[in-house]
């Protein structure tokens, strides 16, 4: 049997936790398994490098931060391999140029194209623990790129889906997938088993326990996932096309505080506007989500959308930039607002959800900003200071504590 697991920073970062998760990995290993296990940076160290970059330049070069971020997980592997050793079971630690794991172009953002699985077969066949970089690759001029934040778990599917493994196990600092985070929820429940597309909205609106790339892989390759928690042996939560519970309402109460909206006022209110404002976003890979556009009036609309921090001022300079195309008139941006979601396939024959998510709001004099809708998920824009009062008024709304 071969088993992908893949642990996080936190799960690796002190040298205890690290002996802790080689000891948990050699245990599957002396049971006949292959084992593959795919690490992030120890604890905060991304956080420390990209603090160490701005000291010396503001703005650094995408480029040189791809270069800089991926020494984090060369870190953990050559650790990780060490305590392996140490407790007496042969491990290689390989990095994204020794396996190699080729991806498109864009630094800070790259998406997987392929895995060469050559060298990991050949290391599997020796009977070694393979230990490899998350959240990195190699794109077609040799350079280092990364997949953006959470992006070890798209290393970590990628592999099971290229190797063809039996399992693919995501480790966290939680002991599953819960209906909201229990750091903000306190009475949130675990769920059992969740299905990719409700899992794929959860992820992509916010919720930290899996990247929504690696859950879009997942679904794509036919992928099961179990997320379970690094620090006990409970069962977790299995990640699948379909789940055999009885179907809730919804499943999960997401928060997004990593969010700003952008306004374009004054646009002028004719045919290809919107389309025009959207490709240069797009030609300039930023990804956009809740979209209102105002009722046109005296010939003219606004146009507001939310992204998230990290694109904000990437956006507003390719729309200053173009402002003499786009014609609009002021430019306004919002930083302190966060997206509230409620996901669930339940609600596609169930009217009357939203409005009993707003009810919520409104019981709790929250004051909704902008809305989106999909058939299961419903999202919400609202000051960030209400974020943490609205998910608990939500979550308690729809009777999904423990």
């Amino acid at each position: 049997m071969l088993v992908v697991k893949k642990f996080g920073g936190t799960s690796v970062g002190t040298p205890e936790r690290i002996i802790n998760v080689a000891k948990r990995c050699i245990e599957d290993y002396r049971k006949g398994n292959d084992i593959v296990v795919v690490l992030s940076a120890m604890g905060q160290s991304t956080d420390e490098l990209i603090d160490l970059a701005h000291q010396v330049n503001p703005r650094p070069p995408k480029r040189e931060m791809d270069v800089l971020m991926t020494t984090g997980e060369q870190v953990s592997v050559a650790m990780m391999a060490m305590a392996m050793d140490a407790l007496g079971v042969r491990a290689v630690s390989l990095n994204a140029f020794q396996v190699a794991m080729h991806t498109t172009s864009q630094y800070g953002s790259a998406r997987l194209k392929r895995i060469d699985s050559e060298r990991i077969l050949h290391e599997l066949e020796d009977r070694k623990i393979v230990i490899v970089t998350g959240f990195q690759g190699v794109n077609k001029y040799d350079d280092y790129t990364t997949l953006g934040r959470g992006g070890s778990d798209t290393t970590a599917v990628a592999l099971a889906a290229a190797l063809h493994a039996d399992a693919c196990e995501i480790y966290t600092d939680v002991d599953g997938v819960f209906t909201a985070d229990p750091r903000v929820v306190p009475n949130a429940r675990k769920l059992k088993e969740i299905t990719y597309d409700e899992m794929l909205d959860l992820a992509t609106l916010g919720a930290g326990v899996l990247h929504n790339r690696s859950v879009e892989m997942a679904k794509k390759y036919g992928v099961v996932l179990v997320v379970r928690s690094s620090l006990n042996n409970s069962e977790g939560t299995m990640v699948k096309e379909d789940v055999k519970v009885e179907r809730m309402l919804i499943s999960g109460v997401a928060v997004d505080k990593n969010a700003d909206r952008i306004s374009l006022i004054g646009l002028k209110d004719v045919p290809g506007v919107a389309f025009r404002v959207f490709d240069i976003l797009a030609k300039a890979n930023i990804n956009v989500d809740v979209i209102l556009q105002s009722i046109g009036r005296d010939g003219t609309k606004d146009i507001s959308f939310t992204t998230n921090d990290d694109s904000a001022e990437d956006a507003l300079k390719v729309l200053e930039d173009n402002k003499e195309r786009l014609q609009y008139k002021s430019l306004d941006i919002k930083k302190d607002v966060a997206k509230v979601s409620i996901v669930g396939a339940g609600m596609m024959s169930n009217p009357g959800v939203a409005a009993k998510m707003f009810e919520a709001l409104y019981n709790e004099d929250i004051n909704i900003n902008m809305i989106s809708t999909s058939e299961i998920r419903v999202t919400v824009l609202i000051d960030e200071k209400d974020a943490d009062r609205a998910a608990n008024a939500v979550h308690d709304a729809f009777g999904l504590a423990e």
